[in-house]
């Protein structure tokens, strides 16, 4: 199972680890960086280094704000805030909450919901 979690995180994420160079880039430019336990830079090299249940059980999943600035900011390509988004939701289901039935969603829309957050939310989720 462990093997197949990797794949998928790498799957989801759609980045590629070995392209890192270390430089720290990411954590610089991460605004929430001195809050989370892992910063940006070593979520790429717990991913590489193969720690995977570790950085499934952090705090620094959802500590990160998802503005990827990390992302922006990495001359490599890598996508540390990818990793991060991939992580959560393979926590996610790992808890047993996978997927919300398209057929539920009218009903849990409040008509203030503004539309930005149900593109995000069904780009996020669709995986």
């Amino acid at each position: 199972m462990y093997q197949n979690s990797m794949s998928e995180l790498l799957s989801i994420s759609g980045t590629d680890v070995a392209k890192c160079m270390k430089c720290g880039r990411c954590t610089a430019s991460c605004p929430n960086a001195a809050a989370m336990d892992i910063p940006p830079h070593r979520i790429v090299s717990y991913v590489t280094e193969g720690r995977l249940q570790e950085l499934l059980d952090c705090s620094t999943l959802w500590q990160c704000l998802s503005c990827f600035a990390c992302v922006q900011r990495c001359p490599r390509g890598v996508k540390p805030g990818g990793l991060i988004e991939a992580a959560r939701l393979l926590t996610i289901r790992q808890q047993g909450e996978d997927y919300l039935d398209p057929n539920d969603v009218p009903e849990l829309l409040d008509p203030n919901t503004p539309q930005q957050l149900l593109v995000s939310a069904f780009r996020k989720y669709r995986r």
